[in-house]
């Protein structure tokens, strides 16, 4: 073989070997980016947090509350005989000197500032239900988004205290959440085919949240509280 020969071998061996790391650097850019847009907040535009922790609901979030509501139980609603709030001991202690009011007051607020016994005392909360701001806790009231007694009418009548006192006092579900005093007596016991929050724009998240908590507890809907939800996720 010529010099020359091997010289020109060379070079196509130079040039094979440029261009298979080109293409590589090339692939590894494109999972780079992938995986970015994959794990880094501000890329993903599925799901976005607004001011007080509260989440605007992805896409399909409808699609799949619609279908846990469809393994519920259609029923009348039960008798309010032998209901008391009582019997569903609430606002226990959550550690920390902390009951859970006051836990679901620090979860939901911006900036919380308490004192040594747990209690608020600066801070802002965003009330979703009527889209007011809020500097006082006292203004205040930890809704129990499904009623205790719209529970009862649903289910918890069957069930011993025990059971009664963690559905009161559920930080696993979106069972609890802060909202103006206002709002949440205006709602008082009424399922949605009753009371909706004044805020719209809320509409989608308070139907997949009273979805999932009925789900999570095995609770029943009545028919026009079914018919309500399904309205209400159309909004989504």
């Amino acid at each position: 073989m010529t010099e020359q020969s091997r010289s020109g071998d060379g070079n196509q061996k130079k040039t094979t070997a440029r261009s298979v790391l080109v293409t590589l650097v090339a692939v590894a850019l494109v999972v780079v980016g992938y995986v970015a847009r994959d794990h880094l907040p501000f890329l993903d535009d599925q799901e976005q947090e607004i001011g007080s922790g509260q989440r605007v609901p992805a896409p399909g979030d409808a699609a799949e509350a619609a279908a846990l509501l469809d393994e519920l139980e259609v029923a009348p609603e039960r008798s309010m005989r032998g209901y008391s709030r009582d019997r569903f001991r609430h606002w226990i202690s959550q550690g920390d000197n902390c009951n859970t009011r006051e836990t679901v007051l620090i979860r939901d607020g911006v900036d919380v500032v308490t004192d040594e016994e747990c209690r608020p005392q600066s801070g802002t909360w965003h009330s979703a239900f009527d889209d007011e701001e809020f500097d006082d806790a006292s203004d205040l009231d930890i809704d129990h988004l499904v009623p205790l007694a719209a529970g009862w009418r649903s289910g918890a009548d069957e069930w011993d205290d025990e059971r009664r006192e963690r559905f009161a006092n559920d930080l696993d579900t979106p069972q609890l959440i802060a909202v103006s005093a206002s709002s949440n007596r205006a709602k008082g016991d009424q399922t949605p085919d009753q009371w909706k929050p004044p805020a719209t724009g809320y509409w989608c998240t308070y139907a997949q949240d009273w979805i999932e908590v009925k789900h999570h507890w095995e609770l029943t809907v009545t028919e026009p509280e079914r018919a309500a939800l399904l309205e209400m996720l159309d909004h989504c």
